[in-house]
């Protein structure tokens, strides 16, 4: 069983991320003309920023896995890469509502998601069989 590739479901991916985007960017901007700062208007705030920054992503990691890579990926992957530059986004939005957000900081997290990236990619290479590329 292959994974589906980006080349066969363009549509739905690119509709997904407009829906994403929609949904984050809409409702961040109602959250923020028409709430008050409260417990649920933050947690709000950092679902709707997860959505609206990796819907944003999508395109961009589209474009990126396209220039740069040596093979299409999967839908998976640049869905888990989407969701890992919100979680980004969010977890240093987090940081700097306590004012504890630094450069080194912001690198060090950045890095450590990185490489969480990279060792998940190494393991799905690992798990590779060769009885599966005829199939493709």
């Amino acid at each position: 069983m292959t994974r589906p590739r980006i080349s066969e479901h363009i549509t739905e991916v690119y509709l997904a991320a407009s829906t994403l985007m929609f949904v984050g960017w809409g409702g961040l901007l109602a959250l923020l003309l028409l709430t008050v700062p409260h417990v649920f208007a933050r947690w709000m705030f950092f679902l709707l920023a997860l959505s609206a920054l990796s819907g944003t992503a999508i395109p961009f990691i589209i474009f990126l896995s396209k220039r740069f890579g040596k093979t299409p990926i999967s839908v998976d992957v640049l869905m888990r890469r989407a969701i890992w530059v919100g979680v980004i986004g969010c977890i240093l939005a987090w940081l700097q509502l306590g004012r504890a957000l630094t450069w080194t900081i912001g690198l060090l997290i950045v890095s450590v998601i990185v490489a969480i990236e990279w060792l998940i990619e190494i393991r799905e290479r690992s798990l590779w069989n060769p009885e599966n590329t005829n199939e493709e």
